[in-house]
């Protein structure tokens, strides 16, 4: 009984640290190094993510610098960056790179917003289908009794809830940030 709850809530937080991984790649004002998370470079025939083969610092508040550890990997790098809808020019300054994070337009803000509620909704989808597993987990276990079921239900129904307020809380504050002039 407790088990399934369990498991429930598990999946569940599964689902809202998958939603911020996501957030957390969409650009703000702000520079943020998560903003290359999904950035994946041809390092020797491999797809490499970047964070593999650079740092990846932040020295001001608007810009990011990328140090290979390989000086013959910037090329490589600038072409992800470019082929990438990250939407910055990168700067190659002697052996780095520099993404310098121009104001963000209202046009790309509201853009930015529908994104984030994009990935706000497939976390949603997703934590109605662990709802929905867990439903009909407990229908098919002929252990429960029909009030234990109708009690565990009813518990699955209160932490399915608490996820949704918790990604719609999630999203409000990105799109605050994002937003934010």
């Amino acid at each position: 009984m407790a088990d399934i709850l369990n498991e429930c809530r598990e999946k569940m937080e599964k689902c809202v640290s998958s939603l911020e991984e996501g957030l957390n790649t969409l650009r703000t004002g702000r520079a943020n190094a998560s903003l290359l998370n999904n950035l994946s470079v041809d390092y020797y025939g491999e797809k490499t993510p970047v964070s593999q083969i650079a740092a990846i610092k932040v020295p001001e508040p608007r810009q990011l610098l990328i140090i290979p550890y390989d000086a013959g990997d910037i090329k490589s790098i600038v072409a992800a960056i470019n082929s990438s809808d990250i939407g910055i020019n990168p700067v190659v300054d002697a052996k780095q790179i520099r993404l310098v994070m121009p104001p963000l337009t209202e046009d790309r803000r509201k853009e930015l917003t529908k994104k984030a509620k994009n990935y706000s909704e497939e976390s949603k989808v997703a934590i109605r289908n662990v709802r929905r597993d867990m439903m009909d987990k407990i229908k098919k276990d002929e252990t429960y009794t029909e009030d234990t079921r109708k009690k565990e239900e009813g518990e699955i129904q209160k932490i399915t809830d608490e996820f949704i307020t918790r990604i719609d809380k999630i999203l409000k504050e990105k799109n605050d940030e994002i937003m934010k002039v």
